[in-house]
């Protein structure tokens, strides 16, 4: 069920068990070849296919297409919230559903840069409600749900996601073909170990001259497809998990 499309008077009838979803994605600059609204345009068939499946068992709002993207501002194309204000703005977010009485909330992301702030906004939103127990806050980013999609489809290449990878460029290549530029000559930038498993602050340039990082070269229509499917797949079934929380349980 799609929250932009109700009134509020048919939304106050909605039972508030019902998993009320939080997309969010960015507005990006995705290399050479792809367009910025890359993450949006994804998460947005992601969402869509999910609520096909899912129907009215979830409540689902707009793609929120401001996201964390600091860390590409020097390329252009980009836009991006302050770190500690997209945290602040999910927090925001969160507490209106609280407010509206939803007792499942779930931001699903489609953006790499807005995972830690994500999990921050959740995580300091339960302290503030810690005396409730019957509230579950959850965060997930689409393709880190378990799917190894060459497994079905061993001609791909990568095992995790990139930008403006095999695996974006491919999705893109399956939704808007016409959206996407020379991305056979585009060179690989391989993403490197960077002192795993450590953790190295970063900014795009740092990693990637063209703005890319991974093997796009190697994308295809058909394995954007099959990502799709995987990924919309693996969300579904995770909701099913969220759907059938019994209201108290650590594990669900």
């Amino acid at each position: 069920m799609l929250f932009a499309n109700q009134s509020w008077t048919s939304l106050e009838k909605v039972s508030r068990d019902t998993p009320f979803i939080l997309p969010v994605a960015a507005i990006e600059q995705h290399g050479h070849h792809l367009p910025v609204g890359t993450d949006t345009m994804l998460l947005t068939e992601i969402i869509r296919r999910v609520e096909a499946s899912l129907g009215d068992r979830v409540l689902i709002a707009p793609v929120q297409w401001l996201g964390n993207s600091h860390h590409h501002l020097d390329f252009g194309g980009t836009l991006s919230a302050d770190p500690r204000n997209y945290l602040d703005l999910l927090r925001s977010l969160v507490q209106n559903v609280v407010m509206a009485g939803f007792r499942r909330i779930v931001v699903i992301n489609g953006h790499g840069g807005n995972d830690v702030p994500a999990k921050q906004a959740l995580f300091e939103m339960r302290q503030e409600l810690r005396t409730r127990s019957d509230i579950l806050l959850l965060m997930t980013t689409y393709w880190s749900l378990g799917s190894q999609p060459w497994e079905d489809f061993p001609g791909i290449h990568q095992r995790d996601m990139g930008h403006a990878c095999e695996w974006e460029t491919s999705m893109i290549l399956a939704l808007h073909p016409e959206l996407v530029g020379d991305y056979q000559s585009a060179a690989p930038v391989d993403p490197g170990n960077a002192f795993r498993p450590g953790y190295r602050a970063w900014t795009t340039p740092d990693r990637s001259k063209p703005g890319h990082i991974g093997w796009p070269h190697l994308a295809t229509r058909e394995k954007g497809e099959h990502l799709l499917q995987c990924f919309s797949q693996d969300v579904t079934q995770w909701l099913e998990r969220v759907i059938g929380w019994d209201g108290q349980s650590w594990d669900g």
